[in-house]
Parts: C-alpha cells; structure tokens; sequence
C-alpha cells in the first residue's frame, strides 16, 4: 500500500477521525521436550518443529544441514503466511543473525550481504554513500534472502521482481556443500533458488545491484477502471521520471483507482521530508486505530474512501528515495490479534484480462462479505530469471490486503473464496501468489505454474531425499 510521511496520515487522520508473533532466539540452538512452534506475522497456521537454529555463519548453516537426519526448513521475517518457514517435525533455521554487510562496491554499484540482512539495515549501509536497494518490497522489514527467495516484487516502475537486481548467491545444499551460483555459474540452481521458496538449497549471501538515491516528487490521480491500463501505459511506464507506483482500489466500490507515482526532481526540489530514512521504532497508534475504525465500525470503509484517504493523498510531499523505500510494517500492525489478524493475496493479470478481473475480484468479494481495506495495483514486465515465475508475462498484479477472524471457522471461509479468486485469476490468464495461505488446491497450483514440473526434476538430482521442505512444498510439490 502506498502511504504518505507520518506527518502527512496524522494530520489527516486526527482531522477526519477526531483522534508479530515471530519466535525470539537466544542461543545459537534452541531444542525443548515440549514441541517448538514456529510462528508467522499473522499468527495463523504456526508449525510444530524439532530444533530451531540460529547460525550465524555460512559454515554453521552447512553443519547443522549435513548433521540433520530429518527435513529443514528456512525463515527470515516470518512474513510468509502459511508455513512456508517451517516443516513439521524438522529443524527450523532462523537466518536472523546472518545480518552481516559482505561487502560494498559503491564504484560498481554492488552490494553483497549475509541473506538475514533485512532491507533497513542494507540502507543503513547505502544511504551515506548516495544509493539506495534497486528491487524490493514497499516494506524495509523482510530480509534480503526471503524476499528473493519469494522473488518479492515492489512499487518499481518497470523493473520488476527482485530476482532481476541479484547478481550472485551463496547456496548451501542438501550434502552440506557451498556453491556460488548466478545467471552464468549454475544458471539452473540460481533459477531455481530465485522465487524458490528454500526448494533446492538455504541462501546464505546475496549479491545485488544497487542504485543511485534520487529525489522523488509524489504526483496523484484519479483515474476511470477502464482506461486505467492505457493510463499506465501512455503516462507511468513511458515516463523516464516515473520510479514508484501503485493505485489503490477502496472499499467499498473497488472502482475508482487512485494513481500514486513517485517522480525523480532535480536537486532544486524543495524536500517535504528532511529525514533520509523512516526513524526507527515510531509510534503507530493513531494507524492502528484508524484501521480499527475502518474496519469494525459502521461507514468506516466510506469514510476512508471519501475523507481519509483523499486527506492523505492531498499534500504536496517531496522526499529522498530511500525515505520512501524504508517504511516500517508496524504502521499495518493491528492493536492485537487475538480475534482477527490482517493478511494479503495477491493475484498477476495480463493487461487484457485486466478489467474483467477487477470487476470479477470486486463482485465475489462483495458477494462473500470480504473485509476487505485495499487493493493495490502494481505492474511488472515478464519474469526473466526464476524456474517458477509469477510473472510469465507483463502482468498487474492485485495485492488484496484484508481482515479475517481467527477461529477455525472463518479460516475456511477464507479459504473458499480464496480458491474462487484463484480460479478467476486462472480463467483470465493470471497466476497466483505463493507466499500466503495455502489455500489452493494441488490442480490450482499445478495449472498456475506448470513450470514446477523442472523443478522437481532439479529437486530429485541435487537433494534425492528431500531434505528441504516446508508446508508449502509438502503439499504441492
């Protein structure tokens, strides 16, 4: 979601309104009588393990997956929703404190990090030498090595999925070995880890283009359903100036896109926002109030639509590059999640399946009373580089971010109206996102990326015994 500086949302939310469970490692290996469980943000579907470690080394990552009998699985963030960091009854490894900067090479604009480096720290790195993170997601929390290992994609006009910024990867395979990988050094085994999931290997440094930190200019629109991909097209992606962009759909009507593009300034351009980086540790009440209001109170999804969000969208804002990219996920953060926890889809759609699918998106969502708070609409050319991609075209891409209850029985409901999502994203030509819920079916999945039959066939010759794994490739792989 695209969201102006906290000075901007407070003054606008105080005008209009009037006013993660991730497991936290102590020591290097962390082993119970009772059973481990090891959590995601939403704190839905946590996975009993064995063993959690935490290496921080390369080397420490070859032993503990050479000296493991049983299966592993990989974590970073714990942003991935539906186990895809953990696999039951195996050893659980927490690249948390893999958080190192390699190296830099600002004269070659490169970078390389140990791959539980998260993206506010590597800009803590590039933003006193004047660059700033090529691809990545809206978010600075995730680290380096999930986000290409779920291939993460951002706002980025015109670039794409991470995996088109990477370079090279340390890979540590399923023997305990230490490869160095890249698109001309075991082009198949890069292909693979990129947008893999942890699949054939545990990423353990990532090497990455990097690039100059500009000044960008925020410019809004309101622009018609349908003439929103031409409006793309003809006035955001020919734009040489264009960096950022999304459009937000709001409730309740989804009809309405609000173009947001983040424009390079001169030097000239007077800065909105003096800081260079997002301060740490903000306060976000006032957000997670907001959402509470937007969400359970009656007219809450109207008054976003015709105040709040109008609201935040008006004042001019002018600010550094990496302020932009380095925006905290606690601002999304609900008060609790005790009944209900706030989660994301997202679906790829060709241009020509655009507009049906909008409507289609929006009349299921009604008819199932989805509590939905956004959706927005990035783009991204054809995937070059992973075995498993999402975008195996130019596609845009629908990021449903919405609220769900808890219990057992609004999980499945969650669940039915996700595989009717998938089927409408399948019936115009789209795919789906594999880093949430794993509600698809195995036909679901099979038909939105067919690609994962070379997958296997590379998963049996260089880990025979299937070492690597996780919920997500336990049932579809």
């Amino acid at each position: 979601m695209a969201i102006p500086t906290a000075l901007d949302r407070r003054t606008a939310l105080l005008g209009s309104l009037g006013a993660t469970c991730a497991f936290a490692a102590v020591d290097k290996s962390v082993a119970a009588n009772a059973p481990l469980q090891v959590h995601n943000v939403t704190g839905l579907y946590p996975v009993e393990v064995s063993r959690i470690d935490v290496p921080e080394s390369t080397a420490e990552v070859a032993t503990a997956v050479a000296s493991w009998r049983g299966q592993v699985a990989v974590g970073g963030g714990r942003y991935s929703m539906g186990g895809q960091i953990g696999v039951k009854g195996g050893l659980h490894l927490d690249m948390r404190r893999m958080n190192r900067l390699v190296w830099v090479r600002p004269e070659a604009r490169t970078v390389r990090v140990q791959a539980g480096m998260r993206w506010r720290d590597l800009q803590e790195v590039l933003d006193p030498l004047g660059l700033a993170v090529m691809i990545m997601q809206s978010y600075s929390n995730f680290t380096v090595g999930g986000s290409v290992s779920v291939n993460c994609h951002g706002r980025y006009v015109a670039l794409g999925p991470v995996g088109h910024s990477v370079r090279a990867l340390q890979l540590v395979m399923a023997d305990g070995s230490v490869l160095e990988v890249g698109p001309n050094q075991r082009p198949e085994l890069f292909a693979a880890a990129i947008g893999g999931y942890g699949a054939v290997g545990v990423v353990t440094e990532v090497e990455l283009d990097v690039v100059p930190n500009v000044r960008i200019e925020r410019r809004v629109k309101r622009v018609p359903l349908e003439r929103y991909v031409d409006f793309f097209q003809q006035s955001v992606l020919s734009d040489s100036t264009a960096v950022l962009h999304n459009a937000d759909l709001l409730p309740p009507d989804f009809d309405a896109p609000v173009s947001v593009t983040w424009h390079r300034v001169g030097d000239d351009k007077p800065l909105t926002e003096t800081n260079r980086l997002v301060p740490r540790g903000a306060s976000y009440a006032l957000e997670q109030n907001a959402i509470f209001v937007m969400t359970e109170m009656i007219g809450g999804a109207r008054l976003r639509e015709k105040v709040v969000h109008p609201l935040l969208m008006r004042p001019a804002a002018v600010k550094w590059l990496n302020h932009e990219a380095s925006l905290d996920a606690a601002e999304l953060e609900p008060r609790t999640r005790a009944v209900s926890t706030y989660v994301l889809q997202e679906y790829f759609i060709p241009a020509g399946g655009f507009i049906a699918f909008a409507q289609g998106m929006t009349t299921l969502m009604r008819q199932r009373d989805v509590e939905a708070l956004n959706i927005s609409i990035r783009h991204s050319p054809a995937d070059r580089v992973s075995a498993l991609p999402w975008a195996k075209q130019e596609v845009f891409s629908f990021v449903l971010y919405y609220k769900q209850r808890t219990w057992s029985s609004a999980r499945e409901r969650v669940a039915q109206w996700t595989r009717e999502l998938i089927d409408l994203a399948l019936a115009h030509g789209g795919r789906y996102y594999l880093p949430y819920q794993l509600h698809a079916t195995a036909a679901q999945f099979a038909r939105a990326y067919p690609e994962v039959e070379a997958l296997r066939r590379l998963k049996g010759a260089v880990d025979p015994q299937t070492k690597f794994s996780n919920e997500l490739w336990g049932r579809y792989l």
